[in-house]
């Protein structure tokens, strides 16, 4: 299991469970902002900041460290307790840059704990950022 500096959130897909997406990036980089947002339109939080990844049967999971489980930090207020999930499956990885991504990217993907997931670049401060996430998924 490694922990990796990043934030976790996941959706309830049917045919699959809580599918999640792992958000990085540099700090102030947006990653709660994003969570926070995503976890207004239904999401859940698995991990702020630190994820414990692992890989299992071929896939990767993501886990909360046990010290910051249900916690993510909403900058201006503080740390907040939040409902969260244990487990999540992971099917995206999100890379928070500080440069626009380009407008028509060619297919990236990133290897985490020796499997690899696409990859999709973005500023997380961007309003679409969110539906932009919501579609990767749903086109996964």
């Amino acid at each position: 299991m490694s922990l990796v500096h990043a934030t976790t959130v996941a959706c309830w897909v049917p045919a699959t469970g809580w599918t999640g997406v792992m958000i990085s990036g540099p700090s102030g980089s947006g990653k709660s902002d994003l969570a926070l947002r995503l976890i207004g339109r239904g999401w859940q939080l698995v991990a702020d900041d630190y994820s414990h990844v692992f890989a299992s049967a071929g896939a990767l999971y993501a886990a909360p460290p046990a010290r910051i489980a249900g916690r993510i930090e909403a900058r201006g207020l503080g740390i907040v307790a939040v409902r969260h999930l244990g487990l999540a499956r992971l099917v995206l990885a999100v890379d928070c840059g500080v440069q626009a991504p380009e407008r028509l990217p060619e297919p990236d993907r990133v290897t985490v704990a020796g499997l690899d997931l696409p990859r999709l670049k973005l500023i997380a401060r961007h309003a679409s950022a969110v539906e932009i996430i919501a579609a990767a998924t749903a086109a996964l």
